[in-house]
């Protein structure tokens, strides 16, 4: 899909922005309540699914749309990046599921 050339590099700027303060957030929290490791580590295998979504998602957008065979490229790489992304929204209802529990 043709974008102007500084799309791409902003879309991934503004997401490692974005993700990486939610990183540093979550590695916070989990430092500061060391008693709840269970929905930290799903939240963080959340973070780390939605990364790879990601990633296949803008090499989908950005693929040669010239490519003989292009068509079936982007929907490989879409279909990859909808598995991740699923896997990714998995785990963070586990992570919400263990936040939940009712301490003893």
């Amino acid at each position: 899909m043709p974008l102007e050339q500084e799309v791409i590099g902003l879309l991934i700027a503004g997401f490692s922005i974005v993700m990486g303060i939610a990183l540093i957030v979550t590695l916070f929290l989990w430092i500061k309540n060391k008693h709840n490791s269970f929905g930290y580590i799903w939240t963080l295998l959340h973070f780390f699914s939605l990364i790879i979504s990601v990633y296949f998602a803008l090499q989908a957008i950005g693929f040669d749309y010239n490519h003989p065979m292009a068509s079936e490229e982007i929907s490989f790489r879409i279909g990859i990046a909808g598995v991740a992304w699923a896997v990714s929204m998995f785990c963070l209802i586990i992570a919400l599921i263990g936040f939940s529990r009712n301490r003893k």
